[in-house]
């Protein structure tokens, strides 16, 4: 049963400083439907790398990551001046 289980894990290397990753102590918020992973296996992947995570965007939101349809997180983002990352970028920064 162990075995089967672990067809379903996704084992994610973890730092031994993460105040050394350039998302520590930032705050990013996700929108839209990501492709190579889950919303949950992302959050994760951010926190490792010490990111705090928000459902909501202010002007203290330091990234969105946003993968497709964005919807209105998107639009608020831009008039709030908070960088934008695709899926795309945020895969290869983490």
């Amino acid at each position: 049963m162990l075995n089967d289980l672990t067809a379903y894990l996704q084992i994610l290397p973890v730092s031994s400083n993460s105040s050394d990753s350039f998302l520590n102590n930032k705050i990013i918020v996700f929108t839209g439907k990501l492709r190579a992973m889950s919303r949950g296996e992302a959050k994760v992947r951010a926190k490792v790398l010490g990111a705090k995570i928000s459902s909501s965007l202010s002007t203290k939101t330091d990234y969105l990551i946003a993968g497709e349809d964005p919807g209105s997180k998107y639009k608020k983002a831009m008039e709030l001046g908070v960088e934008i990352l695709d899926e795309e970028q945020w895969n290869r920064l983490c």
